[in-house]
């Protein structure tokens, strides 16, 4: 199967070769081996430097930041949540019951409501007990809810009324009466820092406290519990990541290289690869985010193959008889080339995703670039640093494991088993691979984009599911806005903006899809309907005697803006958009009535919905054009025509797949999904580069290309195989996440790198071999004798 000088004419081979496919960047490996005590002194200096730089990582916790971007879109929703702060720092206190207004739970209800008034960084509360009587001539509404509630016939009574005030109800008290919303106004400091986590801890305590014993459920919701919702995950998620990587890259290093020697050379230079590549992200000030979270497991998936091929050309240098700075030098000249271009075509992966129009998702292309960077430099330096240092006594070990090395032998027997399969019947093989994976191009092609809010928060906290209870009994939970800028000249209070903002408001309530509208006009509507009073003069003064926080919600501060707000479903962005659309088209008759004021449809879902699917289908395209490019430039590294179509085929099939199976579960092209396939083509391709890399050493004089693709396979495959485990592991357990959109990063990563070893086996072997033979029967058919070591 091996013979024992497999490895023995590489070195004479590369020599033979004038031009290195990584042009000489992998000897940057060869100069920390130098001087092995004075690398890791400044190793041990970069590892204390990383750790303070760790420390100034803070956490990007917010709900828009997917869509955060240049656009005019989200500058205007940028202006908008500066002008009326409201839903960016509204706590939703949702209490659910069939006896909710019964008099006694209806009294504990007040009792939260006055103890919520009182917890720090509160800026103001609306609840059903915000709501007025009618007012009497010259004199401000009494309170609809007296101090001592009506007993008896008198109570149930009071209750219809309390149901049917148009003010609250269908906004703060559902229909049926069994939920009701409490509003609690943060101040924006308190949500802005760590001090969140204790007033939300203070506002889960008061609740639990005044509701104990009434029966009824109690949750948070809001913009403020979903970011801290999402921090704590994002702080749980990367310890969590942190020592799954670990315990995995140790645990299969250990196995199967059986001393701790190896598993320490193995293992430890993608751990400090990690260390080392979050320091540089936090000395650089990036933030936490739900994709830079899993920027631990990405590393280790882009360090630790290099690190065991490295390692394992290293180990089977010693066995055949070289001592351990020879061994660990040639695997760095021999392997190295290889994880160089493995790097590099995760590198254009991370370049491709500065395509998107996502701030959020170019800064994670950005720092995965420099990640790659660190990783590189991280592995080729320290794998034979570390090697040089720890292992003693090689013809020791070569002795024992030369008789004794079951787990290795019996992977390469293995993959000898596969290839001399794959090489029997190239053709055909080939000819079912371009049938399988052009089949699933065709599915991958039918996904759709989707995108929804609940998938970017836990999901296993109670902030979706209050959020589900608002979306059943009070139309939403999640705001859309209508912006009413004047023209000059016109004021708040001119008849002609009075009239705008009646007319958009009209419009929006009209709107199928969207509920809970608020505006200025709805104040207007209560007076006129109540008081029997419609002139502009008591309208101002009522306005002028409501809290300033309860004003902000739909008046600018200059009073030369409004907002009529609303709420929708969280739905998925395809079935908002059209909601949008409509609700936008049917304003343009508001914009023609009243020209000069500036009418415009905005807040976080209306931007979801109009970019999310946009974003998704640019992020699909750059993929696309990264199959091409990186064939391009493998092809150009090589410098053959033949390497450049052989990769093809097993770098797309794991992305086809992966999307196939998306498909399948219905899931959709999401956020987490498109960059999950983006990155993983690129990280996927690395057992392509290192398996041709091999195959291109042993296609030489001498050596026919059956034996030389089955050669190839034998010495990388266990590495290959292996490091798939030790990866496809790293990543899935983000499958433990609280983060659907982590959830399904993980897996999909996961998958597609099992997927992209398969191809590595099934297709890429009996394709190279095709296109080699086809290549030296041209070259035979154009007079030209086939010449070895064209690869």
């Amino acid at each position: 199967m091996l013979d024992k000088n497999a490895n023995g004419s590489d070195v004479e081979e590369l020599k033979r070769r004038s031009v290195s496919i990584a042009f000489g960047i992998e000897r940057l490996g060869l100069i920390a081996v130098k001087t092995p005590i004075l690398s890791c002194i400044i190793l041990l200096a970069l590892v204390v430097a990383a750790i303070f730089g760790i420390e100034r990582i803070k956490i990007d916790d917010s709900l828009s930041q997917l869509f955060r971007s240049n656009s005019k879109e989200y500058r205007q929703y940028e202006e908008v949540t500066k002008r009326f702060p409201s839903t960016e720092f509204d706590v939703l206190v949702v209490v659910e019951g069939k006896t909710l207004l019964e008099r006694d739970n209806l009294e504990k209800v007040r009792d939260l409501v006055t103890d919520l008034q009182l917890v720090e960084g509160t800026r103001g509360l609306i609840s059903l007990f915000s709501a007025r009587q009618a007012p009497a001539p010259g004199k401000l509404p009494a309170a609809l809810f007296p101090n001592e509630l009506p007993e008896g016939a008198d109570y149930a009574k009071f209750i219809e009324t309390v149901k049917s005030n148009e003010i609250i109800r269908g906004k703060l008290l559902s229909e049926d009466g069994t939920l009701a919303l409490i509003v609690l106004s943060l101040d924006p400091e308190v949500v802005g820092n760590n001090r969140l986590n204790k007033t939300v801890g203070e506002i889960r305590k008061i609740m639990t406290d005044d509701l104990a014993d009434t029966g009824l459920s109690k949750q948070l919701s809001g913009v403020p519990v979903m970011q801290l919702e999402i921090r704590n995950a994002v702080e749980r998620d990367g310890l969590i990541y942190n020592v799954a990587g670990i315990l995995a890259g140790c645990l299969i290093a250990i196995i199967f290289f059986r001393k701790v020697s190896f598993m320490i050379v193995a293992a430890f230079p993608p751990l400090l690869a990690i260390l080392l590549a979050l320091g540089v992200l936090g000395w650089a000030g990036f933030s936490l985010n739900m994709f830079l979270n899993v920027m631990t497991p990405l590393i280790m998936v882009i360090s630790f193959s290099d690190s065991m091929q490295l390692t394992f050309a290293a180990r089977d240098r010693l066995l055949a008889g070289e001592d351990r700075f020879t061994a660990f030098r040639n695997a760095v000249l021999v392997v190295g080339p290889a994880c160089v271009l493995t790097h590099a075509t995760a590198g254009i992966s991370f370049l491709a995703l500065q395509f998107s129009d996502s701030d959020l998702i170019r800064a994670f292309g950005e720092a995965g670039l420099a990640a790659t960077v660190i990783a590189l430099i991280a592995v080729l330096s320290l794998v034979p640093v570390f090697g040089v240092l720890l292992v003693r006594n090689e013809q020791v070990f070569a002795a024992k494991f030369q008789a004794a090395d079951a787990g290795v032998n019996a992977l390469r027997r293995f993959c000898y088993w596969i290839a001399v399969r794959m090489v029997g019947r190239p053709g055909l093989f080939s000819l079912i691979a371009v049938i399988v994976v052009g089949g699933l191009a065709v599915i991958y092609a039918n996904l759709e984009p989707r995108y929804r809010l609940a998938d970017q928060v836990p999901d296993k906290q109670q902030a979706v599911e209050a959020s589900g209870r608002l979306d059943a009994k009070l139309t939403g939970a999640n705001p859309i806005d209508i912006l009413v800028e004047f023209p000059k000249g016109e004021t708040l209070y001119s008849p002609e903006t009075l009239q705008t903002i009646a007319d958009v408001h009209a419009m929006v309530e009209k709107q199928a899809g969207v509920g809970n509208v608020w505006s200025l006009e709805t104040l207007r509507r209560w007076l006129a309907e109540k008081a029997g009073s419609s002139d502009v003069a008591t309208l101002q003064q009522y306005v002028n005697v409501i809290p300033e926080h309860l004003v902000r919600r739909f008046i600018s501060a200059d009073q030369t803006a409004v907002v009529v707000s609303g709420r929708v479903p969280d739905l998925d962005s395809s079935e908002i958009l059209p909601v949008v659309e409509k609700l936008d088209t049917s304003l343009d008759a508001v914009r023609s009535k009243h020209p000069g004021y500036e009418v415009a449809v905005t807040g976080l879902s209306a931007i979801a919905a109009r970019n999310s699917a946009n974003m998704i289908q640019k992020l699909n395209r750059g993929l696309t054009i990264e199959f091409a490019l990186v064939a391009v430039f493998i092809g150009l590294a090589f410098r053959s025509f033949v390497v450049m179509f052989a990769c093809i085929l097993p770098g797309i099939f794991p992305v086809v797949l992966s999307g196939t199976v998306l498909w399948a579960l219905g899931e959709g092209l999401q956020f987490a999904s498109v960059v999950a396939l983006t990155v993983s083509f690129g990280l996927g391709l690395s057992a392509t580069i290192h398996f041709l890399n091999r195959l291109r050493l042993e296609d030489r004089p001498g050596v026919g290309s059956a034996q030389a693709v089955e050669r190839a396979t034998v010495l990388v495959g266990p590495a290959l195989i292996l490091t798939t485990v030790v990866l496809a592991c790293g990543l899935v357990v983000t499958v433990f996440s609280d983060l659907p959109s982590l959830r399904l990063f993980g897996w999909l990563s996961a998958f597609a790198m099992v997927a992209a070893l398969v191809a590595d086996l099934f297709i890429l072997r009996p394709t190279a071999m095709f296109l080699i033979t086809l290549s030296q029967r041209l070259s035979a058919a154009m007079h030209r004798s086939p010449k070895p070591g064209q690869l």
